[in-house]
């Protein structure tokens, strides 16, 4: 990176909309990019645009509230990441708002921070190339009127599954994703009613009483889930079990959001000299919340609400 470098202080000094064009960050993120995925340049202009757009647009521009440090490591992570924040139904990635509590629980202090959050697709790209599956197939609703059974047997998991059209005026009674592991052995996430009604729950706890409307919980408390958000929720459940992916110490997975995200800790990837993280910028006794509305940029059909409780 040169001779240049930035310190905390600095970075902090800086209009969140000019961190990601300063030209010590723009370095550091070219950098890391064409180190780790080549072609930093052009991803560099790409992201940068997407970035600050996300800056400005999501949620009315609350973002801008996180503090530019954090503002400055979720643009690294996603160099890291070699993800896109590129908007649209299959998202590999976005920015999110969490309050996190700097203080003590009896007298807390909220900071803002900015969290790259990778949603179940952008997962799907990081553990394939980390070797953990070879393919994983699209989600597959079934609805009452199909065949359908699961069986786990010794850990060998298996699906049979018969679609029988048409499935208009029919109820969605399962959803199934297959995965073929690195191995080439077979294995499945499957939801039921069940599950996505107890996380229309969570929803409606952790949102003061109403659930996401994709949950599409009526007045008697009957959830009726949206087919797009519910193929989402599979791919964002699908990957519990398995090993962590390591990400940067500004991102988090969606699958995940409940667990402390893995860090990188070999080498200080920022580029910021003599700063422990835990001095440097303080890190939180409490839990972190959300800012602002918590969703996504328009388009992003991923899941966002805080339905775990974190």
């Amino acid at each position: 990176m040169g001779n240049i470098q930035l310190t905390v202080e600095e970075i902090n000094r800086l209009n969140p909309l000019d961190i990601i064009e300063h030209p010590v960050v723009r370095e550091r993120f070219t950098q890391i990019y064409e180190t780790l995925w080549g072609n930093g340049e052009a991803a560099y202009q790409r992201e940068s645009i997407y970035f600050n757009k996300a800056l400005r647009d999501n949620d009315g521009g609350k973002l801008q509230r996180a503090t530019p440090f954090s503002i400055f490591t979720a643009f690294i992570d996603l160099a890291v990441c070699g993800l896109s924040l590129e908007p649209g139904t299959n998202a590999l990635a976005y920015l999110m708002g969490r309050n996190v509590n700097i203080g003590t629980k009896d007298n807390a202090r909220w900071e803002g921070r900015c969290v790259l959050t990778i949603s179940g697709y952008g997962e799907l790209v990081m553990r394939t190339r980390a070797g953990q599956i070879r393919h994983v197939d699209k989600p597959v609703l079934v609805y009452d009127n199909d065949e359908f059974s699961f069986k786990d047997i010794d850990g060998r998991k298996s699906v049979s599954y018969t679609c029988n059209l048409p499935h208009t005026g029919h109820t969605i009674v399962a959803c199934y994703l297959r995965i073929t592991r690195a191995d080439g052995t077979p294995d499945y996430s499957v939801m039921l009613p069940e599950d996505w009604c107890r996380l229309a729950g969570y929803s409606q706890k952790q949102n003061r009483g109403r659930a996401n409307d994709l949950y599409g919980m009526d007045a008697n408390g009957v959830v009726h889930i949206d087919p797009g958000f519910l193929m989402a929720k599979c791919i964002k459940h699908a990957f519990k079990s398995y090993p962590k992916v390591r990400v940067g110490r500004g991102t988090e997975f969606q699958s995940q959001q409940v667990d402390t995200p893995q860090q990188l800790s070999d080498e200080d990837i920022y580029g910021i000299p003599d700063i422990d993280m835990e001095t440097g910028e303080v890190l939180s006794p409490g839990r972190p919340e959300p800012f602002g509305d918590n969703q996504p940029p328009q388009g992003v059909t991923v899941n966002a609400d805080e339905e775990e409780g974190f």
